[in-house]
């Protein structure tokens, strides 16, 4: 019975940890954004909006997997070493995650808008999957750096 019990115990502090750990940004869905917001945008105009926004983007997508690791080990040593607290841990997807999903539907718009008015952007730069990429090439580079 009494092994019942700490098996029963055990496995709800994994499943109420992993419910508090935030997502990667990769995981996060995208926000539907209507590309009539960016139908009266010239092509130069949508560049530099695509821009800005990307830059928003590599930025979100940094912070969001910062957090998301940490959580990760917050939760491993937790585990390991004294899991009550575990439920100390804020976890959870905040604002910045709600951010992060409108500014990729922001891109998505802008992309849609972009082909329509066949403007010449290099719209494979703006992907997600890419920027993901350009993150951890950036993130491999600076942890060689650091070696």
């Amino acid at each position: 019975m009494k092994k019942k019990l700490k098996l029963i115990g055990f496995s709800l502090v994994i499943i109420l940890s992993m419910l508090g750990c935030s997502s990667k940004p990769s995981s996060l869905p995208t926000t539907y954004v209507n590309p009539m917001l960016y139908k009266n945008y010239e092509c130069d105009d949508l560049n530099i909006e695509m821009d800005r926004v990307k830059g928003k983007v590599n930025n979100l997508y940094s912070s969001l997997d910062q957090k998301a690791t940490m959580d990760q080990v917050q939760t491993g040593v937790g585990l390991l070493l004294f899991w009550p607290a575990l439920f100390l841990l804020e976890g959870g997807d905040g604002p910045e995650a709600q951010q992060y999903s409108r500014l990729k539907g922001e891109l998505e718009a802008m992309e849609t808008v972009s082909v329509r008015k066949k403007c010449s952007i290099d719209n494979d730069s703006y992907r997600i999957e890419n920027i993901k990429k350009e993150y951890e090439n950036s993130k491999s580079k600076s942890d060689k750096e650091n070696s």
